[in-house]
């Protein structure tokens, strides 16, 4: 017997990488050699104190019974902890934390929380699909920001109807960004709380990859702004920062009304999170942060590999500001999709097509920097053999090589 789904269920958004991964596992599957740039799975270890923590605390007696509903005090003490030391931003841990079943959940709760069916949500075009998601399931409707080159990949809030504005609710915004690689600046978060304060908008900034930015350049955290919690809430994540992608645990922060409606929310959803689960994240919060810098430092040197790879072969593109992704306009004439359709079945290189993150898209792929060096550097020998005809004949690619 088949029963029907409900009507929330058929409005959402397809997941347009499943062929992507269904595609890649299948090449796989035939011995295949593929470099899978595709994905933003952090392909490093958890560092060690933090797993040792975690193997301390799964045999306390205290941890096999339920946590606390809103998780344990000491986990949300050592979130605003973190806080105060990485970025000057005091919270109340009980107020102004809402610990989370990793960043996805709570990028996807809030709509549910602030939006009424028919309300209006903000969102970065390109951008996470998950935003899609939780809009989709309140019922809401979307309001499209274009993100292009021109302006650095922000927003610009003029564009934005004044119908929009008026009608909206929420507003998502994420920087570093995932997929362009773009930062945000000062000035920009002061504009936001200024056009939030305004529109009476709640922003939520995804900021998953808070700790990963280059060149010396150390992300801002929306929160530093004044007035920023007055305006939103920050969901920060573990997930890229100690390589805990599979742990599941984030936590929001600012707004206390916005937080407490997470909290009710989930209160009515689950029972919180193993409770050794939230012993290693206060060690990964309050514990030394060298494995952050030295993460960091990773990822830098891959961007420079990869960055310094593709213009030796004539793909003329920018470096990533922050986030372990690069953004890369297509070849000329290719669209996104047959980019990463070429790449992949002739390179064996797997990417991300820019049109599965928004209409603006469009016209590139998104690369992660989740592979070693030596294999960033094949794929780019691959690439270049690939692509390399292409660009002498065609006029496709930005073509240089002596």
């Amino acid at each position: 017997m088949d029963f029907k789904r409900s009507e929330i269920m058929d409005q959402l958004p397809k997941q347009y990488f499943a062929h992507l991964v269904k595609t890649v596992n299948e090449l796989k599957n035939t011995g295949a050699d593929i470099i899978n740039l595709g994905q933003g799975n952090p392909d490093q270890p958890t560092p060690p104190h933090i797993v040792d923590s975690m193997k301390s605390a799964v045999e306390k007696y205290e941890n096999h019974r339920y946590p606390p509903f809103r998780g344990h005090s000491y986990v949300k003490e050592a979130a605003a902890s973190f806080y105060q030391q990485q970025f000057g931003v005091e919270l109340d841990p009980e107020k102004e934390v809402c610990v989370l079943f990793g960043g996805k959940g709570g990028l996807v709760e809030v709509s549910q929380c602030l939006l009424n069916k028919g309300d209006t949500a903000l969102v970065p075009d390109p951008g996470y699909p998950d935003y899609w998601s939780g809009v989709a399931l309140a019922g809401g409707q979307m309001e499209m920001m274009p993100l292009i080159k021109e302006n650095h990949f922000l927003p610009d809030f003029t564009e934005v109807s004044a119908e929009s504005l008026k009608k909206g609710k929420l507003m998502f915004l994420n920087y570093p960004n995932n997929p362009t690689g773009a930062a945000a600046n000062k000035e920009f978060f002061e504009e936001t709380v200024k056009v939030a304060r305004e529109h009476d908008l709640c922003v939520v900034h995804d900021f998953a990859y808070g700790s990963i930015g280059f060149d010396n350049k150390k992300p801002l955290s929306f929160l530093e702004t004044e007035g920023a919690k007055e305006t939103g809430i920050e969901i920060f994540t573990l997930s890229k920062t100690y390589n805990m992608a599979g742990w599941r645990i984030a936590f929001a922060v600012g707004n206390a009304s916005v937080i407490e409606m997470l909290n009710l929310y989930q209160d009515h959803m689950y029972v919180s999170i193993f409770g050794a689960v939230q012993e290693a994240a206060a060690t990964a919060l309050t514990g030394s942060q060298d494995c952050v810098e030295e993460l960091v430092q990773m990822y830098e040197e891959r961007r420079n590999t990869l960055i310094k790879g593709l213009h030796s072969i004539g793909w003329q593109v920018e470096a990533p500001a922050g986030s372990f992704f690069a953004w890369l306009p297509c070849p000329d004439g290719m669209t996104s999709d047959e980019t990463a359709e070429l790449l992949l079945h002739e390179a064996y290189v797997a990417v991300a097509p820019g049109r599965g993150f928004g209409e603006h898209g469009e016209g590139y792929i998104r690369v992660a920097l989740t592979e070693e060096k030596e294999r960033l550097e094949e794929a780019v020998e691959r690439i270049k053999r690939c692509l390399g005809d292409r660009g002498t004949h065609s006029g496709a690619w930005h073509h240089s090589q002596p």
